[in-house]
């Protein structure tokens, strides 16, 4: 049996080529699935039992969607700032590159910085969505969540986290993870594959990270964007679980709980939330 994380260490061996696409497999398998599922009955059922267990849990996994998204919202600002540069180096200094760095510098094309910009707003999107929503921050569409009791509601929330959350980011898993490696090595590994058949094809195994831009000069690194969507989904699947337990912790303890533990960010005295634009 291979060791799917041999790879790690990578020495370029038939084993690690092996152990990658062993890795490969696994990562979009059914019987990891199972694990994540028996890994989130385990935990449920021990929460059942102690609610300070169940809660440590939520707590730990909204910090995570917390901190990822605070520390990625500030690629906005440097989106901005990079944005600034790119204007000021073409219209007062007519420069066609941007170098930055010292000794070894980091010089491309300004249609390279120009495209790269897309990244920023990449790392917005994707790593921050589970921090808008604990934050409540997302769009809901109310049709009779308002006018049903506290625990009716908690119910509501439990089933869509089991029902819409946990299923939506299953399936998008399933195509995003071989997406993504299908731009980093060849042979392209397939979801249809079974495991032999891939561990067979690891022999003409070698990293081919994709390189291609739009323009001849333009940004290269669209591979980043795919993993970004592994990312995303991870974060969202990780989440519909601590959605799932405070849901259920709510409405075991009742009204007195909600919030309970909640980390969402605060308006300082004399900040106000900006929700619409004003022309």
């Amino acid at each position: 049996m291979v060791n799917a994380f041999q790879w790690i260490a990578w020495d370029g061996s038939t084993e690690a080529k092996q152990s990658l696409m062993t890795f490969i497999y696994y990562g979009a398998s059914s019987e990891f699935f199972f694990i994540c599922f028996t890994a989130f009955l385990v935990i449920f059922l021990i929460g059942i039992w102690s609610n300070r267990f169940l809660w440590g849990v939520v707590v730990g996994l909204e910090f995570i969607g917390n901190t990822i998204g605070r520390f990625f919202a500030w690629a906005g600002l440097l989106m901005v700032v990079q944005q600034v540069i790119i204007v000021f180096m073409q219209r007062i200094f007519t420069r066609p590159d941007i170098v930055f760095g010292f000794g070894l510098p980091l010089q491309f094309d300004i249609s390279w910085y120009a495209e790269e910009l897309k990244l920023f707003n990449a790392m917005v999107v994707t790593l921050c969505l589970t921090y808008t929503f604990i934050q409540g921050g997302h769009v809901r569409v109310d049709l009779v969540y308002s006018a049903i009791s506290f625990r009716a509601k908690r119910v509501i929330d439990m089933i869509g986290a089991m029902i819409f959350m946990v299923p939506m980011a299953v399936l998008i898993w399933m195509y995003t993870w071989f997406f993504m490696w299908r731009s980093l090595i060849v042979p392209n590994p397939s979801a249809s594959e079974e495991l032999d058949r891939l561990v067979m094809k690891a022999r003409a195994l070698r990293w081919n990270v994709e390189t291609i831009g739009f323009s001849p000069n333009g940004f290269n690194g669209y591979f980043l964007f795919k993993m970004l969507m592994v990312l995303m989904i991870a974060l969202i699947f990780i989440q519909a679980w601590a959605f799932f337990y405070r849901s259920f912790l709510e409405w075991k303890e009742g009204p007195t709980s909600e919030g309970k533990h909640l980390d969402q960010d605060v308006l300082e005295q004399g900040e106000e939330p900006y929700d619409h634009a004003e022309f």
